[in-house]
């Protein structure tokens, strides 16, 4: 099947654009390794009066060039013009470009129009281009990453586990683990302390590592660790410290070498951009023996942050004053971090396969890319980097700055914040549209190993949890609900079974598109929750829904089962207003995934074969969809839908 890039005119013909890389199509892609030759082949039809075809391309912020297309014959009415673009001959390593195609005519030129990396209309004018990533030519990611599932831990919430702790003398330990709710201010924005804690640990996560195995967990990303005075822990108190409330090195020694021993790996939160103002470096409640900056203009911490007017006035992340910014700028504070001997080295080398790099947009170049020399070096190349990145990483503008995260030389991968927005579009809005045209973007905009990285998201610790956020009313204003409601505002029985209907369908797509499913801790259960803290729930223990709970075995059962889901390439096949088919195929096999969120039943067009249900083994012949679930088929690769 050719999957070309496509519009379609009035008069019901088509334009057809073309990539290929090796004679393989490649026209869903749009990044690629410095030095690869892309051949464009454009077909159009001979009534449109075209006479000529250019692609006209710039370097981000540069001037354009134009590489008029070589005219290859004509066939049944239709024109095909062709060329190669060298990419070596684009950029020195790496690059960003923009570029379109014009078709000239007698009278006008035609201009083609992307809203999705992908697909096009014509326009009479230049409008949006194509978006072109050259990586460096050895830009890889760690490949045990690919095909598993990741399990996000706040690692306070999730289990007490029986092993010795330290308790800070401010901290407050709230014995309630079942009916609890976390420390809430008056309204959402005012200051509170966080510092109630309901207990969880280090020795409770590696005490339930048997329990994340049947979830098919191959990756455990815990939230910070680090000593700090707040239950988040997002206000670091000391980067070379185990929180004692954690259960400090012991702890985290068993629970690596544990995990590691069950093939599960271990990936931190690295929050590199801020410390807490009560830490060592800055220290200005003076509870560490130190001289921090805000004690003394002698600190040699002093210029490791941006004082306005000292020791008072200084940069925070987001004028949050217990959040004083670091200044990366500065090269000591940054070796601190980055350097061979630093921060991120030396918990690398104590076991640690990965990090997750918090707010990655306010992290500067020269961190990104020492961190990642270090850590790829401390680990022959296998440590992962994924950075909290919301929109599209391929050309996201940060603080008035063009990001190059994804050009080989700073991250991994990116949290896929997308992928969540595009699933809500698809369950609440009931646009299967948005969710293809979503998608398309992101995987066209990244390279390949970067979409079987990516960190595919319902809930975290920052957003609703999913099961709330789809089951809750439609009509709900939840502006007009203080947080004394929202603490103990649960779904009635009626929305609670739709929102879980509907999560079943979320998390089967989750595990089945590009990159690895991320489960945040107790939505497997059906755990629920408004914005942060009621997203922050004790994990409830003897309480899980077991249905719910099954349904994610299986899905990692599947993800075990199938290496599609590893490496396989990624092609919507069809897509309609409310429902959509797409495959995910290797050499050994191909999945098709169809969802419906219709009126009616869908029924989609398979590709010939023998199709069966991934989790039965049945053989399915003319298949229907009902609204709000999907089917999973699965045919060994006989024939293949995505071959020519």
């Amino acid at each position: 099947m050719l999957i070309s890039q496509h519009a379609l005119l009035q008069n019901g013909q088509r334009i057809f654009i073309q990539k290929t890389v090796d004679g393989k199509d490649v026209s869903h892609k749009g990044a690629f390794a410095h030095g690869t030759r892309i051949g464009f082949s454009v077909r159009i039809p001979r009534t449109l009066g075209v006479s000529a075809a250019v692609l006209r391309i710039a370097p981000d912020g540069g001037e354009d060039v134009d590489h008029p297309l070589s005219f290859v014959g004509c066939s049944d009415g239709v024109d095909t013009y062709a060329m190669t673009l060298d990419t070596s001959l684009l950029c020195g390593e790496y690059g960003l470009f923009y570029y379109e195609f014009l078709f000239l005519r007698g009278v006008d030129t035609l201009f083609t129009d992307t809203f999705n990396n992908v697909d096009f209309e014509l326009a009479q004018s230049s409008a949006g281009r194509f978006r072109l990533l050259i990586h460096t030519k050895d830009f890889c990611t760690p490949k045990w990453f690919f095909g598993g599932v990741m399990y996000h831990v706040f690692v306070d919430r999730f289990f007490c586990g029986e092993g010795p702790v330290s308790l800070r003398k401010d901290a407050v330990i709230d014995p309630d683990w079942e009916g609890g709710i976390p420390q809430y201010p008056k309204k959402r924005g005012d200051a509170i302390a966080n510092n109630v804690f309901f207990g969880g640990n280090l020795w409770g996560v590696a005490q339930k590592l048997d329990y994340l195995k049947t979830l098919g967990v191959t990756t455990i990303y815990l939230s910070p660790i680090f000593e700090a005075a707040s239950n988040h822990r997002y206000d670091t108190g000391d980067y070379e410290a185990i929180d004692g409330l954690l259960g400090g090195d012991a702890a985290f020694d068993a629970l690596v070498s544990s995990a590691h021993e069950k093939g599960i790996k271990i990936v931190l939160d690295g929050v590199f951009n801020h410390t807490g103002d009560d830490s060592r470096y800055f220290n200005r409640r003076q509870s560490y023996e130190s001289l921090g900056a805000y004690q003394s203009g002698e600190s040699k911490y002093v210029n490791w942050y941006n004082f306005r007017s000292y020791p008072e006035e200084y940069e925070c992340w987001w004028g949050i004053e217990i959040l004083p910014r670091l200044n990366h700028g500065n090269e000591d504070c940054r070796a601190y971090f980055t350097s061979e001997d630093g921060v991120v080295a030396k918990w690398t080398e104590r076991g640690v396969d990965g990090w997750r790099l918090d707010v990655a947009d306010e992290l500067c170049d020269a961190f990104l890319e020492e961190l990642r020399a270090t850590v790829k070096k401390k680990t022959d190349g296998q440590g992962l980097i994924i950075g909290e990145v919301w929109e599209n990483a391929a050309d996201k503008i940060a603080y008035g700055k063009r990001r190059r995260y994804l050009c080989g030389n700073q991250l991994d991968s990116v949290m896929n914040y997308p992928f969540r927005n595009a699933i809500l579009s698809f369950l609440l809005q009931r646009d299967a549209t948005v969710f293809c045209d979503i998608l398309k973007e992101i995987y066209a905009s990244y390279p390949t190993d970067v979409c079987n990285s990516l960190m595919n998201l319902l809930s975290t610790h920052d957003t609703e949890r999913i099961l709330t956020l789809l089951g809750r009313d439609e009509d709900e204003e939840l502006l007009e609900l203080s947080n004394e409601m929202l603490a103990t505002r649960r779904l009635s029985p009626e929305h609670r079974e739709k929102g879980i209907g509907l999560l079943k369908l979320a998390s089967a797509l989750q595990y089945t598109v590009f990159g690895v499913p991320s489960v945040y801790y107790g939505d497997e259960a059906g755990l629920e929750g408004y914005h942060d803290p009621f997203c922050r729930m004790p994990y409830p223990w003897g309480r899980e829904d077991e249905d719910l709970l099954s349904h994610y075995r299986a899905l990692g059962e599947m993800r075990r089962g199938h290496t599609v889901f590893a490496d396989g390439d990624f092609r919507f096949l069809e897509a309609l207003d409310s429902a959509f088919l797409f495959a995910r195929s290797n050499e050994s096999e191909t999945v098709l995934v169809a969802a419906n969120m219709g009126e009616g039943a869908y029924s989609p067009t398979l590709p010939a074969g023998t199709w069966r249900d991934i989790f039965t083994g049945n053989e399915m012949v003319n298949p229907t969809v009902k609204q709000g679930t999907c089917l999973i088929l699965v045919q060994k690769n006989e024939l293949n839908p995505n071959s020519k």
